[in-house]
């Protein structure tokens, strides 16, 4: 082989390599100017991007908090009875600067006594809650501040697998670290089992302190908020999710223009049919939503939907099962018009429905048990789950001690079936000591509450 062709051979397999990503859709232009970085990009949507921290006191209760023991025991005074204050960090995306606004994640500012978010420039700010909302993990924050740089919201409909992406946030602490990736899936569910889910699945690397923070397309624009990663470890392993921002956008504007959530609702109870079940029922369909309930009154029943009907589309997005059902209708608000395709005697239809209004009820524990202090349970008429969900525990109370978590769904107490609220406290109230029969995931559980 001559020194020519030696030389020549390296050159050819850059230059296909370089062919071949830019086939693959590599960033080529950045603000008009054509560039071989991502940092006129960065530059570009950084400063929109905060770092937040969250206090919050918790108290930790045990058998010294009591001052008689301590006294016994010679120890010093409980003082405030064993409150103590923790941190945590998380990041958000300024979306309005006239106004202050910053979407993040509901889990980042649950509970918080105190909320402080810092500027690229190092500024540190006090800032409050709007509103929130734990079901899809979105919350809006506010900063009284001038001079704020805002990030577009670009359409997340738009998106594609295959998109190149990049993510901003705080991770490990570590403030506005940027990293890339491609849009990996899209429309993941089931990641939390009683959340309302659309994820966007990315490689870009998400690790904890990511919460909250931007993922942002090739043109600035926002498309998702970093929620949520799949890890062992707690660290990234390829595999992050983001709210999109048509489902963050909409949340937004609910808690803006109302003061809360008015998710929709279709009245039906569901059940997720396959092939082989829809063939006994003489429909020729791979999967689907049966309904197997209309409630009196309710957007189903006025949109002529019937028990047994087989739901295969909404908004000519397909149904494969009944959560995904939930899922569609729980995104969307009170009061919109939705396509409806389903099947009925094996024949294909349609319908609009005009979607209620879900409403939910909580209670907290301490009202069913004192053994049950620190959690809230709750219904909601959106579920397909039966059971008692509970939306809440908090760190060192009775019910944390006693193992229950939140997502919990309490399906039996003391073998008694439970499906309401109602049923839940008549139940408890026969008795000092209750079993409570969980569902945690795929798993079942038993706990003794005294």
């Amino acid at each position: 082989m001559t020194t020519k062709l030696r030389l020549l051979i390296p050159a050819l397999f850059m230059t296909l390599v370089c062919a071949a990503s830019a086939a693959a859709g590599l960033p080529q232009i950045v603000k008009g100017e054509p560039v071989a970085s991502l940092a006129p990009l960065v530059e570009q949507v950084s400063a929109a991007v905060v770092n937040i921290r969250v206090s919050q006191t918790v108290t930790r209760r045990d058998s010294f908090d009591d001052d008689a023991f301590r006294r016994f025991f010679g120890l010093p005074d409980g003082g405030n009875g064993g409150a103590r204050e923790v941190a945590s960090a998380g990041s958000g995306v300024i979306v309005d600067a006239n106004r202050g606004y910053i979407l993040t994640n509901h889990h980042v500012v649950a509970d918080a006594d105190k909320i402080q978010i810092s500027l690229i420039d190092g500024s540190i700010h006090d800032a409050e809650i709007v509103g929130s909302d734990a079901a899809t993990d979105i919350a809006v924050i506010k900063v009284d501040v001038k001079g704020l740089t805002e990030m577009p919201i670009g359409d997340s409909t738009k998106a594609r697998v295959g998109d190149f992406v990049i993510a901003i946030g705080n991770p490990f602490g570590l403030s506005h670290t940027v990293t890339s990736g491609i849009i990996s899936a899209l429309g993941r569910s089931g990641i939390s089992r009683d959340a309302y889910e659309d994820f966007i699945q990315t490689d870009a690397s998400i690790n904890p302190g990511n919460s909250g923070g931007a993922l942002v397309n090739m043109d600035g624009e926002l498309i998702g908020i970093n929620s949520a990663i799949i890890s062992r470890s707690g660290g990234n392993v390829g595999i992050g999710f983001a709210v999109p921002t048509e489902i963050a956008s909409s949340i937004m504007t609910q808690i803006l223009d109302f003061g809360e959530i008015r998710r929709g609702l279709l009245g039906v109870n569901i059940q997720t049919i396959d092939a082989e079940a829809a063939k006994a029922l003489g429909d020729s369909v791979e999967s689907g939503a049966l309904i197997t309930g209309i409630q009196s009154g309710s957007a189903a029943e006025h949109a002529g939907l019937q028990v047994g009907d087989i739901i295969v589309e909404v908004n000519n997005k397909k149904v494969d099962g009944a959560g995904e059902l939930r899922n569609r209708i729980g995104l969307l608000r009170s009061g919109e018009q939705v396509n409806i395709k389903y099947l009925r005697d094996n024949k294909l239809a349609s319908t609009q429905a005009e979607l209620g209004r879900a409403q939910s009820q909580s209670v907290l524990g301490e009202e069913i048990h004192p053994g049950l202090a620190g959690s809230v349970f709750a219904v909601s008429s959106t579920s397909s789950d039966s059971g008692i969900t509970i939306e809440e525990v908090q760190e060192g109370t009775p019910a944390a001690q006693r193992g229950l978590r939140t997502g919990d769904v309490i399906t039996h107490v003391n073998r008694v079936q439970v499906q309401s609220l109602e049923e839940l406290r008549e139940v408890a109230s026969r008795y000092d000591i209750l079993f409570l029969n969980v569902r945690r995931g795929d798993r079942a559980l038993m706990f003794q509450i005294r």
